[in-house]
């Protein structure tokens, strides 16, 4: 969300959650709420299941994301490929991931010809096992499934090289836009850090060194920073809870908030403080300006709405409105449309589709 890693989908976890949480309030479907002055044309690709973490291709005429839908025999996430419809055709794409265990976090390379994603397919065909929360005092977690690791694959679905082999969660890979390198999540140091590969030498280099979660990274449109969700623990209790979790590969994103740094990891800047769930960013054309997902105004943990704020911490505004879960927002790279992910217009499911828009300032 992107679409991290998940409780029924990886990062559409959260999706999920909200859908769970939602299920019993009154249904008002729309695909365009009132106030949504930002979002122009909008048009829902998707129709049915878990479909998230959909992200644009650096030509932007492609979407790349992760879907479960039980009843279409795909248990949990795999990854899948679609050209962009002209205005009234239907959103036809394809499955480009093994189709065995669970697949997360993709994005195109630059060349438009492949892709990056994490994957447990290595470690079974199987979906992997969901943590049984009641072991945990029922709190909401995420699995850190140690079988993940990165994959670049072409857009045939013919995986071309393995990127990460280490011990561990490694996942949630994006590229940089000159398409050289790659900002990804690992644990093989013990913590949830982010790292960098350069993709031709796949030499890796760390540039997070604070304990907590560091997740979720992209890179601004000119390249110069990255931007990315963390959590931080400070007390006792939050630290012991936090490491206690770790050690059983699993992690509690109740209190995330959004960081910018420069490309290589320096001069890190907390830029929300609006404690609970603060996360899914992406810089706007600018390089500016930050648009993110969160449930920071309601203290049930959900609606998930999407809002925008400067890159100062300044002029929070919300962007969207649904009663559900909106998230996942990305921009294409001409700056011109955004797509995210949504319960909207699901008639009362639990159903999260992808919706795209033309940008309006």
């Amino acid at each position: 969300m992107k679409k991290i890693i998940l409780l029924l989908a990886v990062v559409s976890s959260y999706a999920s959650y909200a859908q769970h949480s939602h299920q019993s309030q009154p249904v008002v479907d729309s695909m365009h709420y009132a106030n949504e002055k930002h979002f122009k044309n909008i048009q829902q690709l998707t129709f049915g299941g878990d479909n998230a973490e959909a992200y644009f291709s650096f030509d932007g005429k492609y979407l790349i994301f992760q879907k479960t839908n039980p009843k279409e025999g795909i248990d949990c996430d795999q990854i899948f490929i679609g050209k962009l419809p002209k205005k009234g055709e239907p959103f036809n794409y394809k499955m480009v991931s093994t189709g065995r265990g669970r697949t997360t976090c993709a994005a195109f390379l630059k060349d438009g010809k492949h892709f990056i994603y994490a994957s447990t397919h290595l470690g079974g065909n199987e979906c992997p096992p969901v943590p049984d929360r009641k072991k945990y005092g029922n709190r909401y977690i995420w699995p850190l499934y140690s079988s993940f690791d990165i994959f670049m694959a072409d857009t045939s679905g013919k995986i071309v090289k393995q990127l990460t082999n280490q011990p561990g969660y490694d996942a949630e890979g994006t590229i940089s836009p000159d398409g050289k390198t790659m900002v990804f999540t690992s644990t093989r140091d013990g913590d949830l850090e982010l790292y960098l590969m350069d993709l031709k030498t796949l030499k890796v280099k760390r540039i997070t060194n604070t304990l907590g979660y560091d997740g979720g990274a992209w890179f601004s449109p000119d390249g110069k920073k990255i931007i990315w969700r963390a959590s931080r623990p400070k007390t006792d209790a939050e630290v012991k809870e936090y490491k206690e979790l770790l050690a059983d590969n699993l992690v509690a994103p109740n209190n995330m908030e959004i960081w910018v740094a420069n490309a290589d990891g320096s001069n890190a800047k907390q830029i929300t403080n609006f404690g609970q769930a603060n996360w899914a960013p992406y810089f706007m054309p600018d390089s500016k300006r930050i648009i993110f997902a969160s449930n920071h105004e309601y203290k049930r943990g959900f609606p998930f709405n999407i809002y925008t704020i400067n890159g100062d911490g300044s002029k929070l505004t919300k962007v969207s409105r649904d009663k559900g879960f909106d998230a996942f927002p990305m921009f294409s790279y001409d700056g011109k449309k955004i797509v995210f992910c949504s319960n909207r217009n699901n008639g009362g499911t639990r159903d999260t589709n992808i919706f795209i828009a033309d940008w309006e300032e």
